[in-house]
């Protein structure tokens, strides 16, 4: 599997996981657990762009 393809879709899998984790934050009144699906929701974005960034230049 490319790079990029790689990187592009474990950051759909952090982002998904990380909405999961933000959810039951909220739901459960865990601050700490809601900020932490927030913080890897941000980390998946960021990968996925580095993917897409690395289709474009070749890599």
């Amino acid at each position: 599997m490319k790079s990029s393809t790689r990187d592009k879709a474990e950051g759909a899998f952090h982002k998904t996981k990380g909405k999961v984790k933000e959810m039951a934050g909220e739901m459960t009144n865990n601050p700490k657990l809601e900020a932490e699906g927030k913080a890897e929701k941000i980390a998946g974005k960021v990968q996925e762009k580095v993917g897409k960034a690395k289709k474009i230049l070749g890599k």
